[in-house]
């Protein structure tokens, strides 16, 4: 059975999950994140897999949790946290080399799982964007671990706190991602990126993923549970649900503290 939302290929050992809500920038449902995170988890195990691309329809990788609608925030708890927690933990955890076609924008927990992944091939009209701040969040998916660990402390608070869009060659020229190519060449280099990958010795793979990830990601545990600590803390607050109103009647959003 299909799951409303996402695409999903398997062709010469390549299993492609594409998030597939064009008209929402492929922000994320529940279903989406968990469908996503159970063929992660399985693709380790399955010798017909030797790479897993990530990727989007239209003009964005994903906006991340979908925020849309009247009273947004009275949809969110502790379980929208551990789904998307389980969903970092899946790209990270994979045995496969996991590569993130960024294809447009990604935000929120989109930019999360795009920055958990092994590599990122990045259109150049691409942009990354930690909006948390926007609606009265703070960044989760293990963003204050990835992308502090790639750029640094100073601009991932830019980032954070601010909520500015970095556009991918300034995100490729400080680290955060690692690929670059044009519109018009994405396609043809990211189709052979994942070829080459699912060609290589996939015990060595394996083993370098592990071991790189133990020197730059081991924080990533504890930070994800931290996170969801004080996230859930936050969604309780009348600043989120005023953030989230905002956001729904594209307005700007009057936070008071509390």
């Amino acid at each position: 059975m299909s799951t409303p939302g996402l695409v999903v290929t398997n062709s010469d050992a390549i299993l492609t999950i594409r998030f597939d809500r064009p008209e929402a920038f492929n922000a994320f449902s529940g279903e989406m994140v968990l469908e996503t995170s159970r063929l992660l988890e399985e693709a380790s195990a399955r010798d017909d897999v030797r790479v897993v691309v990530l990727t989007g329809t239209g003009p964005a990788f994903s906006t991340g949790a979908d925020i849309g609608g009247e009273n947004a925030h009275e949809r969110f708890d502790v379980r929208a946290l551990d789904a998307a927690n389980r969903l970092i933990r899946a790209i990270v955890n994979c045995d496969k080399p996991v590569v993130a076609g960024v294809n447009g924008i990604a935000a929120g927990v989109g930019l999360s799982a795009a920055l958990a992944c092994d590599l990122q091939v990045c259109k150049e009209s691409a942009a990354f964007l930690l909006a948390f701040a926007r609606v009265g969040l703070m960044p989760d998916g293990g963003a204050s671990v990835t992308v502090a660990s790639a750029i640094g402390r100073a601009r991932t608070m830019r980032l954070a706190l601010l909520a500015e869009p970095l556009g991918a060659a300034e995100a490729f020229e400080a680290g955060l991602v690692s690929h670059l190519v044009t519109d018009e060449e994405y396609d043809d280099v990211l189709a052979k990126l994942a070829k080459r990958l699912s060609h290589g010795a996939p015990l060595a793979q394996a083993a370098t993923k592990r071991s790189v990830n133990a020197a730059t990601l081991g924080t990533l545990d504890a930070a994800l549970e931290s996170e969801r600590t004080t996230q859930t803390m936050l969604l309780g607050t009348a600043d989120v649900a005023e953030g989230m109103r905002a956001f729904s009647e594209k307005r700007h959003p009057t936070f008071t503290g509390e």
